[in-house]
């Protein structure tokens, strides 16, 4: 159901909104005791708007038929209607057989003969499909299947990715990026990623900014990206007009270490003793007196060569 909502969503051929009713499910299934060679009776549940409905109303009905077979009743053939609220699917009626649809054929309807050369047509001019694409990024851009197969899911987030490699991004680190941060971010708002001020632009422009040291993953994952999440500026400029610019000089951090060090002489000595986790306790007290702009790298190097 997913694939062929990606397709029809890729080919622009509907939104794919299932609670709005752009795509609805009619969801067959019948169970078959171990050792029986017949089919179970299948039951229709109809017209589900959700995929976590089809999955909760096809999980109920597996246990329903199981203890009908198990009581010694019969499972019998109808459509049923999947009920949210309560969690259970409800009989809407019994007629199933092709004969109760009183089926004929129509006179005015002639048979229509589709020649492949019209379907080479049209297979040449569909674009690259979810399938093809989500391999594409494996191959071409070396990333993890799970990983092409999330950026691949919605056309407009696969452009997305395109775009941000396009500036210079590093292919794995832009997906981390957006399955990690920019989707959570979606999630909350309920936005598309065509809807938001973060741009394929911002998301290069900040990891620049990381990569020259200039601020931290931390500080560009959190305050960075909410500034440009509320007024789309570019993070270079929010870095200069917040003061975000990541401290990397030595001697300034080894002030912020010492004094950490010298307010906490119990958990030095513990740390002395053998307590190896409390590394970043000190790492965080440091972090948080230079308000998360010490180079944690060097934090980290720093304090292990003062405790040691």
């Amino acid at each position: 159901m997913k694939k062929l909502r990606a397709i029809m969503r890729c080919l622009g051929v509907c939104d794919g909104n299932m609670e709005q009713g752009s795509l609805r499910c009619d969801a067959n299934i019948s169970i078959r005791p171990v050792g029986q060679k017949e089919y179970g009776t299948r039951a229709e549940v109809k017209n589900i708007n959700s995929f976590k409905f089809v999955e909760k109303a096809l999980e109920y009905e597996i246990k329903r038929q199981i203890k009908v077979i198990e009581e010694g009743g019969k499972v019998i053939q109808e459509t049923r209607l999947w009920d949210s609220d309560k969690g259970i699917t409800e009989s809407m009626r019994g007629k199933e057989e092709a004969h109760d649809y009183h089926y004929f054929p129509e006179p005015d309807l002639v048979p229509i003969t589709i020649e492949q050369k019209w379907i080479d047509e049209i297979k040449a001019s569909l674009p690259e499909l979810p399938d093809a694409k989500r391999k594409r990024f494996v191959s071409e851009y070396g990333l993890p299947e799970y990983d092409a197969d999330l950026l691949t899911e919605e056309k407009s987030t696969a452009e997305y990715f395109e775009e941000a490699v396009k500036l210079g991004g590093n292919p794995k680190i832009v997906a981390n990026w957006i399955i990690t941060n920019i989707f959570k971010h979606l999630k909350e708002e309920d936005k598309e990623i065509t809807e938001i001020l973060f741009t394929p632009k911002h998301l290069v422009n900040v990891l620049s900014l990381v990569l020259a040291g200039s601020t931290s993953t931390t500080m560009a994952k959190t305050t960075i990206l909410d500034e440009v999440l509320k007024s789309g500026k570019m993070p270079e400029v929010i870095v200069k007009e917040k003061g975000l610019v990541q401290i990397s000089d030595s001697s300034e951090i080894e002030k912020a270490v010492d004094e950490v060090i010298a307010k906490n002489p119990k958990e030095v000595e513990r740390f002395k003793a053998g307590d190896e986790k409390l590394l970043g306790f000190f790492v965080g007290q440091i972090m948080k007196l230079t308000k998360g702009k010490a180079n944690p790298q060097i934090v980290n190097e720093i304090v292990k060569k003062k405790l040691s």
